[in-house]
């Protein structure tokens, strides 16, 4: 693996991963770390619990997001997978349950990012928008209506 971390993670990667609740966890790759963090804490409103140029945790919503630079996964299976890669995440969303969505796409759309659809009530039961995000994936900030 390589690392461009200078020093010691806050702490140690066993440790963190015996952290983790039950129930699914989301990883995603990223060429670089910032862009996404910013995007996850500015618009999305999300706490930052820890953040380094090779890896990030941040609470969203209640839910644990992991970003991994990608230069991390150089010798990783996945890395054939996402290099060169040009857009990330096609057919996925990343829902957000519980977070403003009008609120949300405000403060993207000040930061500069696509909104493929606007805060709208869905047949569904949910007021949502969708956001692409840094590197192309999709974010769906949603509440109940």
């Amino acid at each position: 693996m390589v690392k461009k971390r200078i020093g010691n993670p806050w702490m140690p990667a066993d440790e963190f991963s015996r952290s983790l609740p039950r129930g699914l966890g989301l990883n995603l790759l990223v060429p670089e770390i910032e862009p996404m963090r910013v995007f996850c804490q500015d618009v999305l409103g999300g706490g930052i619990i820890y953040a380094d140029p090779d890896f990030c945790v941040a609470d969203l919503a209640g839910s644990i997001l992991v970003l991994h630079a990608d230069h991390t996964y150089r010798d990783h299976p996945m890395s054939g997978v996402v290099g060169g890669a040009g857009i990330r995440g096609l057919g996925a969303e990343i829902r957000l349950y519980g977070a403003d969505p009008d609120a949300i796409e405000l403060r993207a759309r000040e930061a500069g990012h696509t909104i493929l659809s606007g805060s709208a009530d869905k047949p569904h039961g949910l007021r949502e928008t969708h956001i692409i995000g840094p590197d192309g994936y999709i974010f769906v900030p949603s509440k109940a209506i």
